[in-house]
């Protein structure tokens, strides 16, 4: 079932264009360097109220020779830009890009960009969910296999792409999460083994419309063919309806159901189906030390991707046996006075946080709410299932999860004004035998700069309550 892995012409790069690049955080100031790799003229370009062109110019690396620019571009710069990188955070639907659009420059993202400098074969993971974890699982079956000089793990998971691209050879593998945003400015971008881990609402007030957001994701296979491979969840409705018509060939996971084909979940065991044979791989309380079924769902995404990246079955489940939690996704912290504490952080839309709760097998004082992304609330309310004792809410999102929260008839909810309010009060609210569960289904913008930061403020709060 390995992919071919072949290597197709890639669009070109752009020696000699002047180029425009929109954001200046980690992803813009790589794409800066990349293209003044290539031989380009670029402007670093960010409109964020009270940023200064001086405070660009300390982000790059002195050699660099960009121009900076805030505030309202110049009509000159505007006609002149023949590409325009755009950072993950900004919308390819504002102003300021539909008319670079409309003056014939070419719209690209970061992910894009490194892409036209890869020089191995690409593993490409998405999903609303679970892509963290798959990413790095499938990263570390990689570099088992090849090595860690031959293995670059990039994209969403926090190290750009355009960092690492120059480093490929006709040997390495590049192991990308890729978000919505990133896949909306994708247009040679091939990986040879792709994977919808899943799709569920999310970011629907950057993508308008679920149908959008569900284009969005299968974009990750926009120039595969039937010699790559694209990994899906046979338990999703939309990536089960959008294996019919994949352009790439199909391998289902399921955690629910017997497949003919792929790889699922039977009682304790995740088995291996091929060609009318079936094979027992791994049992899931012996030989893995991720909880949840969201997490046995990752495991067989991973076991896949890694028999198509042409991994020995052998190395992959080792390296599974041996792979813990990643940070901040249904993390055991610590057990302080009898009370077991879980940061979740990274549980930033209501599916994740179900699945967190899912996880939990004690009673939970569960931490919510955040940054509204115009998420509904209901299913992940209805998930409590009498294991949730008390909902502690915070953040913007506070008053209309409480609304929600009460129309299902849940009444144990309690506001706190300040993270640090919120902690305290979890932890009077926890009695011996309970849990702490961080799973906000929020983002965390508005009190914090991301949800590591909100995870390890928690952590940090945890390891410092006396153990007794």
């Amino acid at each position: 079932m390995k992919a071919e892995g072949k290597h197709f012409t890639k669009a070109k790069n752009f020696e000699g264009e002047k180029c425009l690049v929109v954001g200046s955080g980690i992803s813009g100031i790589g794409s800066v360097e990349l293209l003044e790799h290539m031989g380009a003229e670029v402007v670093l370009y960010d409109g964020k109220e009270g940023m200064t062109e001086e405070e660009l110019r300390e982000k790059l690396p002195a050699k660099s020779n960009a121009v900076c620019m805030t505030g309202e571009l110049p009509e000159k710069i505007r006609t002149e830009i023949q590409a325009v990188v755009l950072s993950p955070g900004v919308p390819v639907d504002i102003p300021l890009v539909k008319n670079f659009q409309a003056n014939g420059a070419e719209i690209i993202g970061e992910i894009e960009l490194g892409y036209r400098e890869e020089k191995g074969r690409v593993a490409a993971i998405t999903g609303t969910n679970g892509k963290t974890t798959t990413t790095t699982l499938v990263g570390e079956i990689m570099k088992a296999h090849l090595g860690e000089d031959k293995v670059f793990v990039v994209g969403n998971i926090g190290n750009p792409y355009t960092s690492e691209c120059l480093k490929t050879t006709t040997e390495t593998v590049t192991v990308g999460e890729i978000s919505s945003f990133q896949l909306e400015t994708i247009s040679a971008f091939h990986p040879a083994v792709s994977a919808i881990l899943n799709i569920t609402p999310d970011h629907l007030n950057r993508h308008h419309t679920m149908e959008a957001y569900v284009a969005a994701k299968e974009t990750i296979t926009r120039n595969q063919t039937k010699e790559d491979i694209c990994v899906l969840n046979y338990e999703n409705s939309y990536t089960r309806a959008f294996g019919e018509r994949c352009p790439a060939r199909v391998i289902f996971f399921s955690s629910a159901r017997r497949l003919e084909q792929g790889y699922y979940l039977q009682g304790d065991k995740i088995i291996r189906a091929n060609d009318g044979r079936e094979e027992e791989l791994l049992d899931i309380h012996e030989d893995m030390n991720l909880v949840g079924i969201c997490n046995v769902e990752n495991v067989m995404a991973a076991i896949a991707i890694g028999e198509g990246m042409g991994v020995p079955l052998e190395i992959i489940l080792g390296v599974v046996r041996e792979f813990h939690a990643v940070e901040h996704r249904i993390e055991f912290v610590a057990s302080k006075g009898g009370v077991d504490y879980y940061n979740d952080s990274k549980g930033t839309n209501p599916d994740a946080a179900i699945q967190g709760i899912r996880a939990m097998s004690k009673p939970t004082v569960l931490i919510g709410g955040g940054y509204d992304k115009q998420s509904e609330y209901d299913a992940w309310i209805e998930s409590f299932e009498g294991k949730v004792k008390w909902l502690v809410l915070i953040g913007q999102t506070r008053e209309k999860i409480a609304a929600c929260a009460r129309k299902h008839g849940f009444e144990s909810i309690r506001f706190a004004d300040t993270f640090d309010e919120c902690l305290e009060l979890c932890t009077s609210l926890a009695q011996r035998g309970d849990a702490v569960l961080l799973s906000p289904a929020c983002a965390s913008w508005g009190m914090f700069p991301n949800y590591e930061v909100r995870g390890e403020k928690f952590k940090e709060y945890v390891n410092k309550l006396p153990s007794t």
